[in-house]
């Protein structure tokens, strides 16, 4: 069985918080809860704060999607912007003094795995997948 949904959001600052509060709750509807859904919750807020500082282009926002199947969640954040895969989101080492640059680390630390694909007509999707098995197996 396989559960997908999405939500598209405006490029607003508030918009991170409620894409947090999407993908928690999905998650819990489907019957993830602690600490996958926590780990997942924390890398949603770290991709669309990516997709809002550096991924939407004027008069666009972006799409978060959740799919599910019996053992792995996908998180993916669709942005507008088109990036050359040499200008890809990539992990960068933040020095202790520096005030951003960790959230892809963050990402690679939690995550199973997490990668960037094109996105066609423009932009890109943003992805990252996790081991989550629902607490409550359907009978």
């Amino acid at each position: 069985m396989t559960n997908t949904l999405h939500k598209y959001f405006d490029a607003k600052p508030p918009s991170v918080g409620l894409a947090r509060q999407f993908v928690i709750t999905t998650l819990t509807s489907w019957g993830i809860t602690g600490d996958p859904a926590e780990d997942i919750r924390l890398c949603a807020s770290e991709l669309v704060s990516n997709a809002l500082a550096h991924g939407t282009r004027r008069g666009h926002g972006f799409l978060v999607r959740l799919l599910a199947d019996e053992d792995f969640v996908r998180l993916e954040v669709h942005d507008s912007r088109n990036a050359v895969a040499e200008l890809h989101p990539r992990v960068r080492c933040a020095s202790d003094t520096d005030t951003a640059g960790r959230g892809l680390c963050i990402v690679e630390a939690l995550a199973d795995g997490w990668g960037v694909d094109d996105r066609d007509p423009y932009g890109k999707v943003v992805w990252s997948r996790f081991k989550a098995v629902p607490e409550i197996q359907p009978v």
